[in-house]
Protein backbone atom coordinates (compact mmCIF):
# COMPACT_ATOMS: atom_id res chain seq x y z
CA UNK A 1 0.00 0.00 0.00
CA UNK A 2 3.03 2.26 0.17
CA UNK A 3 2.30 3.38 3.76
CA UNK A 4 5.07 3.76 6.28
CA UNK A 5 4.45 1.47 9.24
CA UNK A 6 6.34 3.81 11.52
CA UNK A 7 3.86 6.56 10.62
CA UNK A 8 1.00 4.34 11.83
CA UNK A 9 2.40 3.68 15.29
CA UNK A 10 0.68 5.32 18.26
CA UNK A 11 2.93 7.44 20.43
CA UNK A 12 2.69 4.93 23.28
CA UNK A 13 4.08 2.09 21.12
CA UNK A 14 7.85 1.68 21.08
CA UNK A 15 9.24 0.13 17.89
CA UNK A 16 12.49 -1.74 18.48
CA UNK A 17 14.25 -2.01 15.10
CA UNK A 18 16.37 -4.93 16.31
CA UNK A 19 13.87 -7.21 18.05
CA UNK A 20 10.66 -8.59 16.55
CA UNK A 21 7.53 -6.58 17.16
CA UNK A 22 3.94 -7.93 17.12
CA UNK A 23 1.45 -6.65 14.54
CA UNK A 24 -1.80 -7.58 12.82
CA UNK A 25 -1.80 -7.90 9.03
CA UNK A 26 -5.31 -7.33 7.64
CA UNK A 27 -6.09 -8.55 4.11
CA UNK A 28 -8.50 -7.09 1.56
CA UNK A 29 -10.37 -10.34 0.90
CA UNK A 30 -13.57 -10.99 2.87
CA UNK A 31 -15.95 -13.92 3.03
CA UNK A 32 -19.46 -13.65 1.59
CA UNK A 33 -21.77 -14.63 4.46
CA UNK A 34 -25.00 -13.41 2.89
CA UNK A 35 -26.59 -16.88 2.92
CA UNK A 36 -25.86 -17.57 6.60
CA UNK A 37 -29.28 -16.51 7.84
CA UNK A 38 -30.97 -18.86 5.36
CA UNK A 39 -29.41 -22.00 6.88
CA UNK A 40 -31.97 -24.36 8.47
CA UNK A 41 -30.50 -24.75 11.97
CA UNK A 42 -27.70 -23.58 14.26
CA UNK A 43 -25.14 -26.25 13.40
CA UNK A 44 -25.72 -25.74 9.67
CA UNK A 45 -25.42 -21.96 10.06
CA UNK A 46 -22.25 -22.10 12.15
CA UNK A 47 -20.67 -24.69 9.85
CA UNK A 48 -21.55 -22.66 6.74
CA UNK A 49 -19.97 -19.49 8.16
CA UNK A 50 -16.91 -21.43 9.34
CA UNK A 51 -16.42 -22.93 5.86
CA UNK A 52 -16.84 -19.56 4.13
CA UNK A 53 -14.36 -17.88 6.47
CA UNK A 54 -11.88 -20.73 6.01
CA UNK A 55 -12.17 -20.39 2.23
CA UNK A 56 -11.47 -16.66 2.41
CA UNK A 57 -8.43 -17.39 4.58
CA UNK A 58 -6.76 -19.11 1.62
CA UNK A 59 -5.98 -15.66 0.23
CA UNK A 60 -3.25 -15.55 2.87
CA UNK A 61 -1.17 -18.32 1.25
CA UNK A 62 1.34 -16.09 -0.58
CA UNK A 63 1.97 -14.27 2.69
CA UNK A 64 2.47 -17.56 4.56
CA UNK A 65 5.23 -18.42 2.09
CA UNK A 66 6.99 -15.15 2.82
CA UNK A 67 6.57 -15.51 6.59
CA UNK A 68 7.96 -19.03 6.51
CA UNK A 69 10.87 -18.03 4.31
CA UNK A 70 11.68 -15.19 6.71
CA UNK A 71 11.24 -17.53 9.71
CA UNK A 72 8.85 -15.08 11.31
CA UNK A 73 6.52 -16.00 14.15
CA UNK A 74 2.93 -15.83 12.88
CA UNK A 75 -0.57 -17.11 13.57
CA UNK A 76 -3.17 -17.15 10.83
CA UNK A 77 -6.74 -16.22 11.79
CA UNK A 78 -9.92 -16.80 9.80
CA UNK A 79 -12.74 -15.26 11.86
CA UNK A 80 -11.54 -12.19 9.99
CA UNK A 81 -8.89 -12.35 7.28
CA UNK A 82 -5.95 -11.37 9.47
CA UNK A 83 -2.52 -12.68 10.44
CA UNK A 84 -0.74 -12.05 13.72
CA UNK A 85 2.99 -11.62 13.03
CA UNK A 86 6.15 -10.78 14.91
CA UNK A 87 8.73 -9.11 12.72
CA UNK A 88 11.42 -6.51 12.32
CA UNK A 89 10.70 -3.13 10.78
CA UNK A 90 11.77 -4.06 7.23
CA UNK A 91 9.66 -7.21 7.28
CA UNK A 92 6.60 -5.37 8.52
CA UNK A 93 7.09 -2.63 5.91
CA UNK A 94 7.18 -5.32 3.20
CA UNK A 95 3.91 -6.78 4.43
CA UNK A 96 2.28 -3.34 4.67
CA UNK A 97 3.05 -2.70 0.98
CA UNK A 98 1.89 -6.11 -0.28
CA UNK A 99 -0.98 -6.02 -2.78
CA UNK A 100 -3.04 -8.51 -0.73
CA UNK A 101 -2.82 -6.38 2.41
CA UNK A 102 -5.36 -3.73 3.35
CA UNK A 103 -3.34 -2.41 6.27
CA UNK A 104 -1.01 -3.46 9.07
CA UNK A 105 -1.21 -2.25 12.64
CA UNK A 106 0.93 -2.91 15.71
CA UNK A 107 -0.21 -4.90 18.73
CA UNK A 108 0.81 -2.91 21.82
CA UNK A 109 2.56 -4.27 24.88
CA UNK A 110 1.14 -2.57 27.94
CA UNK A 111 2.97 -1.28 30.96
CA UNK A 112 0.15 -0.31 33.28
CA UNK A 113 -0.45 -0.22 37.02
CA UNK A 114 -2.34 -3.00 38.72
CA UNK A 115 -6.09 -2.54 39.17
CA UNK A 116 -7.82 -3.34 42.46
CA UNK A 117 -11.44 -4.46 42.31
CA UNK A 118 -13.83 -2.69 44.70
CA UNK A 119 -16.01 -5.29 46.39
CA UNK A 120 -18.61 -5.43 49.12
CA UNK A 121 -20.81 -8.05 50.68
CA UNK A 122 -24.26 -6.90 49.56
CA UNK A 123 -26.60 -9.92 49.02
CA UNK A 124 -27.49 -10.88 45.46
CA UNK A 125 -30.76 -9.62 43.96
CA UNK A 126 -30.46 -9.67 40.17
CA UNK A 127 -31.68 -13.23 39.58
CA UNK A 128 -35.00 -12.41 41.22
CA UNK A 129 -35.31 -9.03 39.50
CA UNK A 130 -35.20 -10.57 36.03
CA UNK A 131 -37.83 -13.14 37.16
CA UNK A 132 -35.63 -16.16 36.54
CA UNK A 133 -37.18 -18.22 39.40
CA UNK A 134 -40.60 -17.88 37.74
CA UNK A 135 -39.08 -19.38 34.59
CA UNK A 136 -37.53 -22.22 36.60
CA UNK A 137 -41.01 -23.01 37.90
CA UNK A 138 -42.02 -23.64 34.28
CA UNK A 139 -39.25 -26.22 33.98
CA UNK A 140 -36.77 -24.14 31.95
CA UNK A 141 -33.37 -23.72 33.61
CA UNK A 142 -31.03 -23.47 30.61
CA UNK A 143 -30.76 -27.23 30.09
CA UNK A 144 -29.00 -28.39 26.87
CA UNK A 145 -27.70 -24.85 26.18
CA UNK A 146 -24.05 -23.76 26.21
CA UNK A 147 -22.92 -20.32 27.37
CA UNK A 148 -19.47 -19.18 26.23
CA UNK A 149 -17.45 -16.55 28.05
CA UNK A 150 -14.26 -14.68 27.26
CA UNK A 151 -12.76 -12.84 30.19
CA UNK A 152 -9.89 -13.03 32.71
CA UNK A 153 -10.45 -16.78 32.82
CA UNK A 154 -12.53 -18.99 35.10
CA UNK A 155 -12.12 -20.95 38.32
CA UNK A 156 -13.62 -24.10 36.86
CA UNK A 157 -13.48 -25.95 40.18
CA UNK A 158 -15.55 -23.36 42.03
CA UNK A 159 -18.53 -25.20 43.58
CA UNK A 160 -20.98 -22.94 41.75
CA UNK A 161 -19.37 -23.59 38.34
CA UNK A 162 -17.80 -27.02 38.30
CA UNK A 163 -21.01 -28.97 37.75
CA UNK A 164 -21.85 -26.75 34.77
CA UNK A 165 -18.46 -26.73 33.00
CA UNK A 166 -18.80 -28.70 29.77
CA UNK A 167 -15.38 -30.20 30.39
CA UNK A 168 -16.19 -31.30 33.94
CA UNK A 169 -14.76 -34.75 33.27
CA UNK A 170 -11.41 -32.90 33.17
CA UNK A 171 -11.16 -33.31 29.40
CA UNK A 172 -10.59 -29.69 28.45
CA UNK A 173 -10.50 -30.24 24.67
CA UNK A 174 -13.20 -28.10 23.02
CA UNK A 175 -14.11 -26.51 26.36
CA UNK A 176 -11.19 -24.20 27.16
CA UNK A 177 -8.83 -21.97 25.21
CA UNK A 178 -6.17 -19.56 26.44
CA UNK A 179 -5.39 -16.66 24.08
CA UNK A 180 -2.78 -15.25 26.49
CA UNK A 181 0.30 -16.96 25.07
CA UNK A 182 2.83 -14.39 26.28
CA UNK A 183 2.73 -11.45 28.74
CA UNK A 184 0.69 -8.42 27.69
CA UNK A 185 1.59 -6.45 30.79
CA UNK A 186 5.35 -6.27 30.98
CA UNK A 187 5.65 -5.05 34.57
CA UNK A 188 3.65 -7.79 36.36
CA UNK A 189 3.65 -11.57 36.58
CA UNK A 190 0.53 -13.60 35.94
CA UNK A 191 -0.62 -16.08 38.63
CA UNK A 192 -2.02 -18.43 35.96
CA UNK A 193 1.00 -18.31 33.69
CA UNK A 194 0.50 -18.39 29.91
CA UNK A 195 -0.99 -20.81 27.42
CA UNK A 196 -2.78 -22.74 30.17
CA UNK A 197 -4.25 -26.18 29.45
CA UNK A 198 -7.13 -25.92 31.90
CA UNK A 199 -9.30 -22.97 32.96
CA UNK A 200 -7.67 -20.49 35.30
CA UNK A 201 -8.80 -17.02 36.36
CA UNK A 202 -6.05 -14.47 36.94
CA UNK A 203 -8.39 -11.82 38.34
CA UNK A 204 -11.75 -13.20 39.63
CA UNK A 205 -13.70 -11.11 37.10
CA UNK A 206 -14.46 -13.99 34.74
CA UNK A 207 -15.51 -16.34 37.53
CA UNK A 208 -17.93 -13.67 38.75
CA UNK A 209 -19.52 -13.06 35.35
CA UNK A 210 -19.98 -16.76 34.59
CA UNK A 211 -21.49 -17.32 38.03
CA UNK A 212 -24.17 -14.74 37.29
CA UNK A 213 -25.09 -16.53 34.07
CA UNK A 214 -25.07 -20.20 35.18
CA UNK A 215 -23.72 -20.58 38.73
CA UNK A 216 -25.48 -22.42 41.53
CA UNK A 217 -25.02 -24.79 44.45
CA UNK A 218 -27.68 -26.30 46.72
CA UNK A 219 -27.37 -23.20 48.90
CA UNK A 220 -26.38 -20.52 46.35
CA UNK A 221 -28.78 -19.43 43.59
CA UNK A 222 -26.51 -16.89 41.90
CA UNK A 223 -27.04 -17.82 38.25
CA UNK A 224 -29.93 -17.02 35.92
CA UNK A 225 -29.69 -20.32 33.98
CA UNK A 226 -28.35 -22.85 36.53
CA UNK A 227 -28.69 -25.91 34.29
CA UNK A 228 -26.81 -24.47 31.31
CA UNK A 229 -23.28 -25.61 30.40
CA UNK A 230 -20.38 -23.22 29.95
CA UNK A 231 -17.08 -23.09 28.08
CA UNK A 232 -14.46 -20.38 28.28
CA UNK A 233 -11.57 -18.50 26.72
CA UNK A 234 -9.09 -16.23 28.50
CA UNK A 235 -8.73 -13.04 26.47
CA UNK A 236 -7.08 -10.77 29.04
CA UNK A 237 -3.88 -10.69 31.07
CA UNK A 238 -5.26 -9.58 34.47
CA UNK A 239 -7.82 -7.32 32.85
CA UNK A 240 -5.87 -6.11 29.82
CA UNK A 241 -6.12 -7.56 26.33
CA UNK A 242 -5.30 -6.64 22.75
CA UNK A 243 -7.31 -6.82 19.53
CA UNK A 244 -5.48 -10.05 18.76
CA UNK A 245 -6.42 -11.81 22.00
CA UNK A 246 -10.05 -10.75 21.65
CA UNK A 247 -10.18 -11.88 18.03
CA UNK A 248 -8.52 -15.20 18.81
CA UNK A 249 -11.18 -16.00 21.41
CA UNK A 250 -13.99 -15.03 19.04
CA UNK A 251 -12.52 -17.33 16.42
CA UNK A 252 -12.23 -20.24 18.85
CA UNK A 253 -15.89 -19.89 19.83
CA UNK A 254 -17.05 -20.25 16.20
CA UNK A 255 -15.20 -23.57 15.92
CA UNK A 256 -13.82 -24.80 19.27
CA UNK A 257 -10.67 -26.92 19.05
CA UNK A 258 -8.64 -29.33 21.07
CA UNK A 259 -6.14 -27.77 23.46
CA UNK A 260 -3.43 -28.01 20.80
CA UNK A 261 -5.58 -26.09 18.31
CA UNK A 262 -6.42 -29.10 16.15
CA UNK A 263 -9.71 -30.47 14.82
CA UNK A 264 -11.93 -27.34 14.95
CA UNK A 265 -15.60 -28.28 15.28
CA UNK A 266 -18.36 -25.70 14.59
CA UNK A 267 -20.94 -28.13 16.00
CA UNK A 268 -19.46 -27.45 19.46
CA UNK A 269 -19.91 -23.68 19.24
CA UNK A 270 -21.79 -22.07 22.16
CA UNK A 271 -25.28 -20.64 21.80
CA UNK A 272 -24.61 -17.30 23.51
CA UNK A 273 -21.51 -15.37 24.60
CA UNK A 274 -20.68 -13.26 27.64
CA UNK A 275 -18.43 -10.32 26.73
CA UNK A 276 -17.83 -8.27 29.88
CA UNK A 277 -14.83 -6.39 28.51
CA UNK A 278 -13.96 -3.43 26.33
CA UNK A 279 -11.08 -2.62 24.02
CA UNK A 280 -10.06 1.05 24.35
CA UNK A 281 -7.41 2.67 22.18
CA UNK A 282 -4.68 2.11 24.76
CA UNK A 283 -5.11 -1.63 24.11
CA UNK A 284 -4.76 -1.10 20.37
CA UNK A 285 -8.38 -0.62 19.28
CA UNK A 286 -7.70 2.42 17.15
CA UNK A 287 -10.43 3.72 14.84
CA UNK A 288 -8.92 1.68 12.01
CA UNK A 289 -8.81 -1.50 14.10
CA UNK A 290 -12.39 -0.96 15.21
CA UNK A 291 -13.50 -1.69 11.65
CA UNK A 292 -11.75 -5.06 11.88
CA UNK A 293 -13.32 -5.76 15.27
CA UNK A 294 -16.74 -4.91 13.83
CA UNK A 295 -16.16 -7.42 11.03
CA UNK A 296 -15.23 -10.10 13.57
CA UNK A 297 -18.31 -9.53 15.73
CA UNK A 298 -20.57 -9.50 12.67
CA UNK A 299 -19.06 -12.79 11.49
CA UNK A 300 -19.64 -14.40 14.88
CA UNK A 301 -23.27 -13.30 14.85
CA UNK A 302 -23.60 -14.56 11.28
CA UNK A 303 -22.45 -17.93 12.61
CA UNK A 304 -25.62 -18.06 14.73
CA UNK A 305 -24.08 -17.10 18.07
CA UNK A 306 -25.79 -14.46 20.23
CA UNK A 307 -23.10 -11.89 21.11
CA UNK A 308 -24.10 -10.26 24.42
CA UNK A 309 -21.77 -7.47 25.55
CA UNK A 310 -21.54 -5.05 28.45
CA UNK A 311 -22.21 -1.44 27.43
CA UNK A 312 -19.32 0.03 29.46
CA UNK A 313 -18.80 2.00 32.66
CA UNK A 314 -18.17 5.46 31.24
CA UNK A 315 -21.54 7.12 31.99
CA UNK A 316 -23.44 9.29 32.53
CA UNK A 317 -22.58 11.32 29.42
CA UNK A 318 -24.34 10.68 26.13
CA UNK A 319 -22.47 8.51 23.59
CA UNK A 320 -20.25 7.10 26.33
CA UNK A 321 -20.88 3.68 24.75
CA UNK A 322 -17.60 4.20 22.93
CA UNK A 323 -15.44 1.05 22.84
CA UNK A 324 -15.60 -2.27 21.03
CA UNK A 325 -17.50 -4.49 21.12
CA UNK A 326 -20.45 -2.52 22.59
CA UNK A 327 -20.53 0.01 19.75
CA UNK A 328 -21.38 -2.49 17.01
CA UNK A 329 -24.78 -3.29 15.54
CA UNK A 330 -24.19 -7.05 15.83
CA UNK A 331 -23.48 -6.73 19.57
CA UNK A 332 -26.38 -6.87 22.01
CA UNK A 333 -25.25 -4.23 24.50
CA UNK A 334 -26.45 -4.21 28.12
CA UNK A 335 -26.60 -1.26 30.50
CA UNK A 336 -26.68 -1.58 34.31
CA UNK A 337 -29.45 -0.59 36.72
CA UNK A 338 -29.83 -0.51 40.50
CA UNK A 339 -32.12 -2.68 42.61
CA UNK A 340 -34.76 0.09 42.48
CA UNK A 341 -34.67 0.12 38.68
CA UNK A 342 -32.81 3.41 38.32
CA UNK A 343 -29.94 3.45 35.87
CA UNK A 344 -26.48 3.23 37.41
CA UNK A 345 -24.55 6.47 37.16
CA UNK A 346 -21.55 4.65 35.67
CA UNK A 347 -23.60 2.85 32.99
CA UNK A 348 -22.59 4.09 29.54
CA UNK A 349 -25.21 5.88 27.48
CA UNK A 350 -25.76 5.82 23.75
CA UNK A 351 -26.09 6.30 20.95
CA UNK A 352 -23.10 4.59 19.36
CA UNK A 353 -21.26 6.91 16.98
CA UNK A 354 -19.30 4.16 15.23
CA UNK A 355 -21.41 4.29 12.06
CA UNK A 356 -22.15 7.36 9.90
CA UNK A 357 -25.69 7.30 11.33
CA UNK A 358 -25.75 6.85 15.13
CA UNK A 359 -27.41 3.63 16.31
CA UNK A 360 -29.27 2.75 19.49
CA UNK A 361 -27.13 1.54 22.38
CA UNK A 362 -27.51 0.10 24.93
CA UNK A 363 -30.11 -2.37 23.67
CA UNK A 364 -31.43 -3.29 27.12
CA UNK A 365 -30.68 -2.89 30.84
CA UNK A 366 -30.13 -5.50 33.56
CA UNK A 367 -29.06 -5.67 37.22
CA UNK A 368 -25.50 -4.39 37.57
CA UNK A 369 -25.00 -2.82 41.01
CA UNK A 370 -23.78 -4.83 44.02
CA UNK A 371 -24.33 -8.14 42.25
CA UNK A 372 -23.21 -11.10 44.36
CA UNK A 373 -21.57 -13.98 42.50
CA UNK A 374 -18.69 -16.46 42.57
CA UNK A 375 -15.03 -15.46 42.78
CA UNK A 376 -11.81 -17.42 42.62
CA UNK A 377 -10.97 -19.72 45.48
CA UNK A 378 -14.53 -20.91 46.10
CA UNK A 379 -15.87 -17.70 47.62
CA UNK A 380 -18.46 -15.06 46.76
CA UNK A 381 -18.36 -11.27 46.48
CA UNK A 382 -20.46 -8.39 45.18
CA UNK A 383 -19.20 -6.39 42.19
CA UNK A 384 -20.75 -3.47 40.34
CA UNK A 385 -20.53 -2.66 36.64
CA UNK A 386 -22.11 -3.34 33.30
CA UNK A 387 -19.84 -6.42 33.42
CA UNK A 388 -22.34 -7.74 35.96
CA UNK A 389 -25.38 -6.75 33.88
CA UNK A 390 -24.41 -8.49 30.66
CA UNK A 391 -24.27 -12.02 32.14
CA UNK A 392 -27.85 -11.65 33.39
CA UNK A 393 -28.95 -11.25 29.78
CA UNK A 394 -26.77 -14.14 28.58
CA UNK A 395 -28.49 -16.29 31.20
CA UNK A 396 -31.91 -15.12 30.04
CA UNK A 397 -31.00 -16.13 26.48
CA UNK A 398 -30.11 -19.61 27.76
CA UNK A 399 -33.54 -19.83 29.42
CA UNK A 400 -35.24 -18.80 26.17
CA UNK A 401 -33.37 -21.43 24.17
CA UNK A 402 -34.08 -24.18 26.67
CA UNK A 403 -37.77 -23.29 26.35
CA UNK A 404 -37.68 -23.16 22.54
CA UNK A 405 -34.64 -24.90 21.02
CA UNK A 406 -35.85 -23.85 17.55
CA UNK A 407 -34.46 -20.38 18.38
CA UNK A 408 -30.89 -21.71 18.59
CA UNK A 409 -28.73 -20.16 15.90
CA UNK A 410 -31.12 -17.22 15.41
CA UNK A 411 -29.56 -14.27 17.28
CA UNK A 412 -31.58 -11.74 15.30
CA UNK A 413 -34.83 -13.36 16.42
CA UNK A 414 -33.59 -13.64 20.01
CA UNK A 415 -32.78 -9.92 20.08
CA UNK A 416 -36.23 -9.08 18.71
CA UNK A 417 -37.88 -11.08 21.50
CA UNK A 418 -35.75 -9.52 24.22
CA UNK A 419 -36.57 -6.05 22.92
CA UNK A 420 -40.28 -6.72 22.53
CA UNK A 421 -40.66 -8.22 26.03
CA UNK A 422 -38.47 -5.78 27.98
CA UNK A 423 -40.21 -3.71 30.64
CA UNK A 424 -40.21 -0.19 29.13
CA UNK A 425 -38.38 2.46 31.15
CA UNK A 426 -38.31 6.13 30.13
CA UNK A 427 -35.51 8.46 31.20
CA UNK A 428 -35.12 12.15 31.83
CA UNK A 429 -31.94 12.20 29.73
CA UNK A 430 -32.07 12.98 26.00
CA UNK A 431 -29.16 11.85 23.82
CA UNK A 432 -29.08 13.03 20.22
CA UNK A 433 -32.18 11.86 18.38
CA UNK A 434 -33.08 9.49 21.24
CA UNK A 435 -35.55 11.26 23.51
CA UNK A 436 -35.50 9.94 27.05
CA UNK A 437 -39.25 10.11 27.53
CA UNK A 438 -39.75 7.61 24.70
CA UNK A 439 -38.80 3.93 24.49
CA UNK A 440 -36.33 2.85 23.28
CA UNK A 441 -33.95 5.49 24.59
CA UNK A 442 -30.19 5.82 24.89
CA UNK A 443 -30.18 5.15 28.66
CA UNK A 444 -32.18 1.93 29.14
CA UNK A 445 -32.53 0.85 25.52
CA UNK A 446 -35.82 -1.04 25.32
CA UNK A 447 -36.01 -1.25 29.13
CA UNK A 448 -35.34 -3.93 31.75
CA UNK A 449 -34.78 -7.50 30.64
CA UNK A 450 -37.71 -9.73 31.64
CA UNK A 451 -36.88 -13.44 31.58
CA UNK A 452 -40.45 -14.60 32.17
CA UNK A 453 -41.92 -12.48 29.38
CA UNK A 454 -39.09 -13.44 27.01
CA UNK A 455 -39.58 -17.15 27.68
CA UNK A 456 -43.34 -16.89 27.30
CA UNK A 457 -42.88 -15.15 23.94
CA UNK A 458 -40.35 -17.83 22.96
CA UNK A 459 -42.92 -20.50 23.76
CA UNK A 460 -45.45 -18.68 21.57
CA UNK A 461 -43.06 -19.30 18.66
CA UNK A 462 -42.91 -23.07 19.08
CA UNK A 463 -44.25 -25.15 16.20
CA UNK A 464 -47.47 -26.63 17.56
CA UNK A 465 -48.07 -30.35 17.38
CA UNK A 466 -50.66 -32.00 19.57
CA UNK A 467 -50.16 -35.74 19.95
CA UNK A 468 -53.70 -36.22 21.22
CA UNK A 469 -55.27 -34.69 18.10
CA UNK A 470 -52.39 -35.49 15.68
CA UNK A 471 -52.60 -32.00 14.20
CA UNK A 472 -49.63 -29.69 13.56
CA UNK A 473 -49.57 -26.00 12.56
CA UNK A 474 -46.32 -24.49 11.20
CA UNK A 475 -44.16 -22.48 10.68
CA UNK A 476 -44.17 -20.23 13.72
CA UNK A 477 -43.56 -17.35 13.16
CA UNK A 478 -45.22 -17.25 9.74
CA UNK A 479 -45.18 -14.62 7.02
CA UNK A 480 -46.83 -15.60 3.74
CA UNK A 481 -48.64 -18.80 4.73
CA UNK A 482 -49.37 -21.38 7.42
CA UNK A 483 -49.62 -25.12 6.92
CA UNK A 484 -52.01 -27.42 8.74
CA UNK A 485 -50.72 -30.99 8.86
CA UNK A 486 -52.90 -33.91 9.93
CA UNK A 487 -51.80 -37.41 10.80
CA UNK A 488 -54.61 -39.72 9.82
CA UNK A 489 -56.07 -42.03 7.20
CA UNK A 490 -58.90 -41.66 4.76
CA UNK A 491 -60.46 -38.33 3.85
CA UNK A 492 -61.63 -35.63 6.24
CA UNK A 493 -62.65 -32.00 6.24
CA UNK A 494 -60.35 -29.46 7.92
CA UNK A 495 -61.66 -26.11 9.17
CA UNK A 496 -59.07 -23.43 10.07
CA UNK A 497 -59.99 -20.17 11.85
CA UNK A 498 -57.67 -17.33 12.86
CA UNK A 499 -58.51 -14.67 15.47
CA UNK A 500 -56.74 -11.48 16.49
CA UNK A 501 -55.80 -10.72 20.10
CA UNK A 502 -59.23 -9.31 20.93
CA UNK A 503 -61.05 -12.33 19.54
CA UNK A 504 -62.17 -11.03 16.15
CA UNK A 505 -62.23 -13.59 13.34
CA UNK A 506 -59.77 -12.39 10.68
CA UNK A 507 -59.49 -15.45 8.47
CA UNK A 508 -61.17 -18.80 7.92
CA UNK A 509 -60.54 -21.57 5.43
CA UNK A 510 -61.76 -25.11 4.94
CA UNK A 511 -60.48 -27.92 2.81
CA UNK A 512 -60.37 -31.67 2.38
CA UNK A 513 -57.21 -33.58 3.26
CA UNK A 514 -56.46 -37.21 2.50
CA UNK A 515 -54.28 -39.34 4.77
CA UNK A 516 -51.04 -37.63 5.88
CA UNK A 517 -51.77 -34.46 3.95
CA UNK A 518 -51.44 -30.74 4.69
CA UNK A 519 -53.51 -27.68 3.89
CA UNK A 520 -51.96 -24.34 2.96
CA UNK A 521 -53.51 -21.24 4.50
CA UNK A 522 -52.44 -17.98 2.86
CA UNK A 523 -51.96 -14.94 5.13
CA UNK A 524 -52.61 -11.95 2.90
CA UNK A 525 -52.39 -8.46 4.37
CA UNK A 526 -52.45 -9.39 8.05
CA UNK A 527 -50.98 -6.89 10.53
CA UNK A 528 -47.86 -8.43 12.14
CA UNK A 529 -48.52 -9.66 15.65
CA UNK A 530 -49.82 -12.51 17.79
CA UNK A 531 -52.91 -14.44 16.67
CA UNK A 532 -54.95 -17.37 18.01
CA UNK A 533 -56.02 -20.19 15.71
CA UNK A 534 -58.53 -23.03 15.90
CA UNK A 535 -58.26 -26.16 13.77
CA UNK A 536 -61.04 -28.74 13.54
CA UNK A 537 -60.30 -32.04 11.81
CA UNK A 538 -63.16 -34.47 12.04
CA UNK A 539 -63.93 -34.67 15.75
CA UNK A 540 -60.49 -33.35 16.73
CA UNK A 541 -59.85 -29.71 17.72
CA UNK A 542 -56.54 -27.89 18.26
CA UNK A 543 -56.13 -24.28 19.40
CA UNK A 544 -52.92 -22.31 19.84
CA UNK A 545 -50.97 -19.11 19.21
CA UNK A 546 -48.99 -18.09 16.16
CA UNK A 547 -46.92 -15.00 15.38
CA UNK A 548 -47.45 -13.40 11.98
CA UNK A 549 -44.55 -11.33 10.65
Amino acid sequence: MGLSLAAQLPSTFYLDTIHAQPALVVLHARADLSRAIAQPDKVSRTTYVYQQLQAAQQAQRPLWQYLQAERMVYRSLWVANVIYVEGELAQLEYLAEHELVDYITPVPTLSLPSVTDLRDATPTWGVEYVQAPEVWDLGYRGQNITVGGQDTGYDWQHPALRGKYRGDDEDHDYHWHDAIHTPIRTNVTNPCGYGTTEPCDDGAHGTHTMGTAVGSTPTEAIGVAPDADWIGCRNMDQGFGTPYTYIECFEWFVAPTRLDGSDPDPARAPDVLINSWACPEVEGCTPELNELMEQVVSNVQAAGIMVVVSAGNNGPSCSSVQYPPSIFEASYAVGAHNSDGSIAGFSSRGPSLFYPTPILKPDIAAPGVAVRSSVTGGGYASFSGTSMAGPHVSGVVALMLSANPALRGKPERIADILNATATPRPSSQDCGDYIGSTVPNAVYGYGYVDALAAVQRSLDLLPIYDEATAIAVFPNPASEALYVHVDGTGEARVMFSLYDRVGRLVLSQSGTVVGRDRMRVALPGLIPGLYVYRVQYGDRVLTGKVVVE
